[in-house]
């Protein structure tokens, strides 16, 4: 396989990708630096990769070349695959003897779907792994300079999605509780985003809470802009930040000023550069985006 000289270097007896089986494995939050090693191995010994829209075209390269390598994407507000089809996809293909790699963003378990691909799969008797990644909550933030906890700061750090199955703000949401906790970490947020900066004040949180929007989380089109959450809604619309993103609330935020570290390439970065991108946090002449 592809990869195997590299793996053998490092002594590990890594299992093999059996016929019939379905891996869900995570790809990281978009560099091809951070895919683990057991996930590279997947992709090395897969006679199918069902992957999800944003993966890195340098990860999907990693497959071996006779393996077929099937979109299913799911992006908000376009035309995708339904969630059941590609459950039953992944169903047919084990069942037909492939060695099936479902390749998704992120962590499969972390907003991912994959526990709702996992049950179908376990519905059908189909043996699976799950092979996790680094969620964008994690790697995003240190990309952006942003620490999910620090001492001085905070001793809890909550993933939020900002959006139920319906499209709409979760219903199930304590806002009082959430209000109160010190760094909250929005998934899919930038629609609902209104809705969620209005709930939040309403329930006691600061309109002076800092806020970062982080766009493109680790690649070369990644953008960080630092507001506050009485302004996220118009800095939003402003800088026009489209998905993917994340928002991050808390006082993690203003670290970026001096542990920012990222600096995405100028050239081939296919990211449309925001009005002024060397925004700053206020009260600090530090730029916040290496461009």
């Amino acid at each position: 396989m592809k990869q195997s000289f590299a793996f053998s270097r490092l002594g590990l007896a890594l299992p093999p990708v059996e016929p019939g089986w379905v891996w869900l494995v995570g790809a990281g939050p978009g560099d091809p630096g951070l895919l683990t090693v057991l996930a590279a191995h997947a992709l090395a010994e897969a006679d199918v990769v069902v992957h999800d829209a944003l993966i890195d075209g340098r990860v999907l390269g990693l497959a071996r070349e006779e393996a077929v390598l099937i979109p299913a994407g799911k992006r908000g507000g376009r035309p995708s695959h339904s969630q059941p089809d590609i459950s039953a996809r992944l169903v047919d293909l084990a069942r037909a003897g492939k060695r099936v790699v479902r390749l998704k963003g992120g962590d499969p378990f972390v907003f991912g779907r994959g526990a709702e691909e996992a049950r179908t799969l376990v519905a059908a008797g189909v043996p699976f792994r799950i092979v996790p990644g680094v969620t964008a909550g994690v790697g995003g933030l240190a990309y952006a300079g942003i620490p999910a906890t620090t001492r001085d700061t905070n001793a809890t750090v909550t993933f939020v999605t900002g959006h139920a199955a319906t499209g709409e703000v979760p219903d199930t949401f304590d806002w009082e509780a959430l209000a109160r906790l010190p760094v909250l970490v929005f998934y899919m947020a930038l629609k609902t985003l209104d809705v969620i900066a209005a709930r939040l004040m309403e329930h006691g949180r600061s309109g002076e809470t800092p806020v970062a929007f982080v766009s493109d989380a680790t690649t070369a089109a990644q953008r960080v802009h630092i507001t506050t959450l009485a302004q996220a809604v118009t800095e939003r619309d402003r800088l026009g930040i489209a998905p993917p993103a994340l928002v991050v609330l808390g006082d993690v935020v203003p670290l970026a000023r001096d542990l920012a570290w990222w600096s995405p390439p100028k050239q081939g970065c296919g990211g449309e550069v925001w009005p002024d991108p060397m925004q700053s946090i206020p009260g600090s002449a530090t730029p916040l985006i290496g461009d």
